[in-house]
């Protein structure tokens, strides 16, 4: 089956929607399947870039399917409005598909959000998208999905049901609350333009497993958010992970062939929790300042860090990875040495694994190996070979602590500064980039 699979391994933010955008050329659908607006993928081509939160990123390709797949949880207005923004750039949106059986963010989501935030002693630094709300009300069984939003009558159902208390809890805490009628007509236009587009996504794309038509899975954020195998609690609401993807896609689960893993050539992190390889200082600032490391939803600055090859090894153990593209090498340009972490020591013993207790990660000191840096001009590098030597090095390092292939190296974030080593691709990913 073609089926490929570009997960995050790391806290997110890796790359992943340029990764992408550059394999969907003659791919038949693209599937977003976890996650809601908190998450940011930007795509760089022709001199345009497009930030996007909620639209799978094979967008931009005219012969491809998109599907905002059941296991999301989707913003309605946050949809229009990116739905919108395309259209003014003269980015067609009629390749959309959403799930009837994916659960819908309301604007109260919010507002809890920021209530259950408030409440917390230790902040989780979510970005008050109303994911986590919305999710609970998934798994509460008081949720609302997609099917019911566009039917007049069932909405006005579920608000009539739900409102009272929520707006009970929310003026309890001195936050806003809301009218039934007011979200009513706000979201008539919305539901009347997002109908056409609801459907059972899990039997087109099981129509299209027994085509053969190839089917890339985009994550968000990345398995180190995993509510299960991330950083908890300092995670998102679902799993990023290659395990999810039959559950939240409607696939069966030996459907899924291809698993690719997008890695950072260095660590970054948003929010709060434990961070072993964080580092500080005008390094720090270098690289952040290079890599434009502000986050595509929130602004907010990212946290910079070292290669983490334990955390790397913990991904590949949950996702089972083919093959790494490995991303943003070419910030690394000009920094004299680098470090890449080998293992952990807790309590002066050598681990590697990633420790389940957020206070015991945040006690584990990184052995490093340090590495010699590279510079290189993009416009000198148009295959894997042309790269520097001490780059090549850096990069076998990675295989060899992980015994993953870098399959793909990201040079720069234009679709044209990518860099594919053929052998490796057709060996360990179904030849994705052949055609």
């Amino acid at each position: 089956m073609n089926t490929y699979a570009i997960i995050g391994a790391q806290w997110g933010d890796e790359g992943k929607g340029k990764i992408t955008d550059y394999l969907s050329e003659d791919v038949g659908y693209v599937v977003r399947y976890q996650g809601g607006d908190n998450a940011g993928h930007t795509i760089k081509f022709d001199g345009k870039t497009y930030a996007l939160h909620l639209i799978p990123s094979g967008i931009f390709r005219k012969n491809t399917m998109n599907v905002l797949a059941n296991g999301m949880v989707i913003n309605p207005l946050a949809l229009v409005e990116e739905m919108s923004m395309l259209n003014q750039l003269s980015v067609s949106t009629d390749n959309l598909l959403i799930s009837s059986r994916a659960h819908v963010i309301m604007p109260y989501h919010h507002q809890l959000d920021m209530l259950y935030e408030s409440l917390k002693t230790d902040k989780i630094g979510t970005t008050k998208k109303g994911i986590g709300p919305t999710y609970s009300d998934k798994i509460a069984r008081r949720g609302l999905r997609m099917s019911d939003f566009v039917s007049e009558a069932r909405l006005e159902a579920h608000l009539d049901e739900s409102l009272p208390f929520i707006n009970t809890l929310l003026k309890t805490y001195g936050f806003e609350t809301f009218d039934k009628h007011s979200l009513l007509h706000q979201m008539k236009p919305i539901q009347d333009q997002l109908a056409p587009l609801v459907c059972d996504t899990s039997k087109r794309l099981n129509g299209a497993l027994k085509n053969n038509d190839k089917i890339l899975f985009e994550g968000a954020q990345g398995t180190l958010l995993c509510i299960d195998h991330g950083t908890y609690p300092f995670v998102t609401s679902s799993s990023p992970t290659a395990a999810s993807i039959p559950l939240s896609a409607g696939i069966p689960p030996q459907a899924l062939k291809h698993v690719m893993g997008i890695v950072k050539a260095y660590t970054t992190r948003v929010g709060e929790g434990a961070f072993p390889t964080e580092i500080f200082g005008e390094k720090a600032e270098s690289i952040r300042i290079a890599g434009n490391e502000f986050g595509t939803t929130t602004g907010r600055p990212r946290r910079i860090g070292w290669l983490d090859s334990v955390a790397l090894r913990h991904a590949n153990r949950v996702n089972g990875f083919s093959v790494w593209a490995l991303t943003l090498l070419d910030v690394l340009n000009g920094v004299d040495s680098l470090k890449i972490c080998t293992h952990y020591t807790l309590n002066g013993v050598m681990i590697d694994e990633l420790p389940a207790s957020d206070e015991d990660l945040r006690r584990v000191e990184p052995v490093y190996e340090t590495m010699q840096g590279f510079s290189f001009d993009n416009k000198n590098i148009a295959t894997y070979e042309d790269l520097p030597e001490a780059a090549k090095v850096y990069i076998e390092k990675l295989e060899a602590l992980t015994k993953v292939p870098v399959g793909i190296v990201s040079i720069g974030p234009s679709r044209d500064e990518t860099l594919v080593r053929p052998e490796i691709m057709g060996k360990h990913f179904g030849g994705a980039c052949d055609d």
